[in-house]
């Protein structure tokens, strides 16, 4: 599959930075608020040629739920059946991120890409955010056996573009995507430990909060995974880690982010997971890395691996580790923030303030 991202040109640049250099404010005052604007500014205007003031940002935040079968060793706090029960707790509106979309006004949608046990009809028809793009019931054990085929990653991706390309088309401008899948950051791990050759010791955390002996357990079946993909050394693609290592979820992020990019649309990144997945598209396409704007550094070790790799300063650092979307979702506002000082803020001339 061919992902086309084109790398921004950045022609109207010295015009941006002028602007904002213009404002009622010390050169930098506002710090990274100002490279923030900057970095929206060049995206839109790579894409409309317009770049006087920043469009309003339209967010939508899209849900990724799938399940894992390495979940069945006992590496994660609780078993599959949560991954279910989570979704529903999102579509009744009782989770931490239904709160931090409704304070921000975000609509949400969530997507099943392959969860143990599918919804009920009668669910599904009461809920019309919710989706369905199932690769399967649940991936294989990474630590014995490929996690889905070749044909399921190809098929993940393209769902995962095309799901990104819905909400663009119905005017969305900026993505956030969330994930929910239990034993997900085995997978996550696993990924990283792979594209960015480093020990598993070093890419293997805590996740949610397992105990030291879950942990000891974690890394060795991890282990067991990336010594079984050195068999593919004559195969070592994308897509076969993906294959080999992946989570359904995980895939349909990346299609999404390539989608975003190949769109010109921003991407803002929440953490361990979905940076994992913008990892993934960024050895796809490595443009990809000019749409990324990531909200916020969690406690896994493999995370800050993952930021240092794109020389990111991620906005926030507030010690999350619960997925979902909600880091980025707490990080909107600071895009609105930066939208509202690009667009009102007065100048020195038009505000008759001479430094």
């Amino acid at each position: 599959m061919m992902f086309n991202v084109p790398k921004l040109t950045q022609q109207y640049l010295p015009q941006i930075t002028n602007k904002i250099d213009q404002k009622t404010k010390p050169l930098g005052a506002l710090g990274a608020l100002e490279q923030l604007a900057m970095r929206l500014a060049i995206i839109q205007s790579d894409r409309t040629r317009q770049w006087q003031n920043i469009d309003t940002l339209n967010a939508q935040v899209i849900v990724f739920a799938g399940d894992h079968g390495i979940a069945n060793q006992g590496v994660s706090i609780a078993p599959s059946d949560v991954t279910y029960q989570m979704v529903v707790n999102f579509l009744n509106g009782g989770a931490a991120i239904n709160c931090f979309c409704r304070c921000h006004n975000m609509p949400l949608s969530v997507v099943d890409t392959g969860m143990c046990t599918p919804l009920p009809e009668a669910l599904k028809k009461q809920h019309r955010n919710f989706f369905e793009s199932r690769l399967g019931a649940g991936t294989h054990d990474i630590s014995g056996q490929a996690a889905m085929t070749i044909a399921q990653v190809n098929n993940g991706l393209s769902a995962g573009e095309s799901i990104a390309e819905r909400a663009i088309e119905q005017g969305c401008n900026v993505l956030i995507f969330g994930e929910m899948g239990i034993a997900n950051t085995s997978a996550a791990s696993a990924i990283t430990s792979t594209l960015l050759d480093i020990p598993v010791d070093r890419s293997v955390g805590l996740g949610t909060g397992i105990t030291t002996e879950q942990l000891a357990v974690k890394k060795q079946l991890i282990s067991q995974g990336l010594t079984r993909l050195k068999a593919h050394k004559d195969d070592v693609s994308i897509t076969t880690i993906l294959a080999e290592l992946g989570g359904f979820e995980i895939v349909h992020i990346v299609g999404a982010i390539l989608a975003s990019a190949k769109r010109k649309v921003p991407v803002l990144v929440d953490g361990f997971i979905v940076s994992t997945a913008a990892l993934v598209a960024h050895k796809i396409a490595p443009e990809v890395s000019d749409y990324l704007i990531f909200a916020h550094q969690s406690h896994e070790h493999a995370h800050q691996q993952i930021l240092e790799h794109f020389h990111a300063q991620p906005l926030l650092q507030l010690a999350l580790r619960l997925g979902e979307g909600t880091g980025a979702a707490l990080a909107f506002p600071l895009l609105q923030a930066a939208v509202s000082f690009y667009n009102d803020m007065a100048s020195f001339e038009s505000a008759g303030v001479t430094v």
